[in-house]
């Protein structure tokens, strides 16, 4: 079962992706590509902390790991030939690859990359929460790390665990160089020029291991916001642009252009409160989603700038488990469900009822919102589901408010709907919004089998151990609706240039495929 999706999810994505290039007739790209990114807080250059999403997809050309991750989300090997795992998949050993160096032509050792990781690991462990950066989350993976020879890397896991294939995607720059400004690295470009929030130029990389790009300088321009960003594309002041603006649905591919579209990592939903009357029930909260026209909001609030997402696992990955029909638009449905938990309209008031210790109870739920600066659509979403709850007889009262207050009213338990996103990490484990206790299950959540499933998740070391665990944990999540998932945001490349062929292409990594492009 799982080989036949993870072929159709391949198929699925070859048509998605070349299905924009049929029609459009972007010219290649040459021998340099000029780009517009935002980037108001990079002042130095630091691939071990970024600060900023664009940048990390620009470190990405500059700085290799041992382990990369391909089209279809699997672990593969890059500045790593090969890894083996004993002790029950507690110590896993990484053998590097002959002949890499950095781009001054020294070679790439094992204490390279140690002293690489163990920088996250030192600032990861940090009691100070703000200081553990964009990598924090190996803390959880590795206990410790050490160089048993020039070319192997000995890691000792936490945990049994396969999902540490997934952390060892960090950048390795030199070991006397971890905590510099503009280190060396081992990828196909290196920089030459930056000139902090304005530009940066990057140089193909003579000594790469593999063969050299054919876009020999990628020129990068840096905005501070998302208008003057797309102004600048629309004046050809560039080539190309990544954006998450909802307004870049208005480009479409055509005869000198692409509007690319590629997937983010964070997760649209909408939380829901298990302790709160009456979502405990688990027909109240299939009824709720039952009642919403996810497709409508994506079309209408989000300009279609959505990944579906059934459960947190997302669509373009190995681990994928489709369940389609399990749950859809359905308002009869919806009324049959909540009829079956003696549900009515008693009084006529299109508000259901019912009776709670001899008295009247009315079935309605405080809906809380937040909004962000890259996020200005969530307020239109509630308004769409205050309406669609409505057309069930649901009486949901919006209530807008900041970020930090709704943070505080999701860690007390105080709220019954709250509209929000996770921002998911690369390790594909979603143990930390539904094991109970964890510090981001904020609804409440509670069910033994699941924590049993996201513990088994944690102790497999082989890939179809993984996926079939995973296929188990979004089978359960289906069941149980702990939350219901919208939708993955996604962004968009605007080019007039074509720079890649990979089928996936995914937030962090936008100019992956470049340096292999016109071979």
């Amino acid at each position: 079962m799982l080989n036949k999706l993870y072929r159709f999810v391949c198929i699925w994505l070859v048509i998605c992706f070349f299905g924009l290039s049929t029609p459009a007739m972007a010219s290649n790209v040459e021998d340099t590509l000029s780009l517009g990114i935002l980037s108001n807080r990079t002042y130095e250059l630091r691939p071990l902390d970024p600060l900023e999403r664009d940048m990390i997809s620009i470190y990405g050309m500059v700085y290799e790991s041992l382990v990369t991750v391909d089209d279809n989300g699997m672990p593969q090997p890059l500045l790593a030939e090969n890894w083996t795992e004993t002790g029950g998949g507690k110590t896993w050993t990484f053998t590097l690859r002959e002949g890499i160096t950095f781009s001054d032509g020294e070679p790439l050792t094992a204490y390279d990359v140690v002293a690489s990781c163990q920088y996250l690991l030192d600032k990861a462990n940090s009691s100070d929460p703000s200081v553990r950066g964009f990598y924090q989350n190996i803390r959880y993976l590795i206990s410790s790390i050490k160089a048993t020879g020039d070319r192997t890397v000995e890691v000792k896991a936490r945990r049994s665990y396969y999902g540490l294939l997934y952390t060892m995607t960090f950048p390795v720059v030199p070991a006397s160089q971890v905590d510099i400004p503009n280190p060396l690295g081992t990828g196909p470009y290196r920089f030459s020029l930056f000139e902090p929030c304005l530009e940066l130029l990057l140089v193909v990389n003579e000594n790469w291991w593999q063969t050299l790009p054919m876009v020999k300088s990628i020129f990068v321009r840096c905005f501070l916001n998302n208008k003057a960003l797309i102004n600048a594309y629309e004046t050809n002041a560039v080539d190309t642009a990544f954006t998450r603006s909802v307004s870049a649905a208005q480009y479409k591919s055509g005869i000198n252009a692409l509007s690319i579209p590629y997937s983010t990592r964070q997760l649209e939903v909408l939380l829901i409160n298990h302790r709160a009357f009456p979502l405990e029930s688990l027909n109240v909260r299939q009824a709720i989603r039952y009642a919403l026209n996810i497709p409508l909001i994506s079309q209408t609030a989000y300009m279609n700038m959505t990944i579906p997402a059934q459960t947190p696992y997302a669509p373009d990955t190995w681990l994928f488990y489709d369940q389609e029909g399990m749950f859809g638009y359905n308002p009869e449905k919806a009324a049959q469900l909540l009829a079956e938990d003696g549900w009515t309209d008693s009084n006529n008031d299109n508000i259901l009822d019912t009776v709670v210790g001899g008295e009247p109870k009315n079935l309605r739920l405080r809906l809380y919102a937040y909004e962000d600066p890259e996020n200005n659509v969530r307020f239109e979403t509630a308004d769409m589901i205050v309406d669609m709850l409505a057309a069930v007889k649901i009486k949901a009262v919006p209530t807008t408010m900041t970020y930090e207050k709704l943070k505080s009213q999701l860690e007390a338990g105080s709220f019954d709907l709250a509209l929000c996103a996770f921002q998911m990490d690369v390790v594909p484990d979603v143990g930390f919004f539904l094991i109970k206790g964890n510090e981001q299950n904020y609804g409440r959540y509670v069910s033994s089998e699941m924590t049993s499933l996201l513990e088994t998740l944690r102790t497999q070391e082989t890939a179809a151990d993984f996926a079939y665990t995973s296929q188990a944990i979004q089978q359960r999540f289906a069941l149980d609706l702990p939350f219901i998932c919208l939708f993955y945001r996604s962004g968009a490349i605007l080019t007039r240039k074509m720079y890649t062929t990979v089928r996936s292409i995914r937030e962090f990594e936008l100019l992956r495929g470049i340096e292999a492009f016109g071979r």
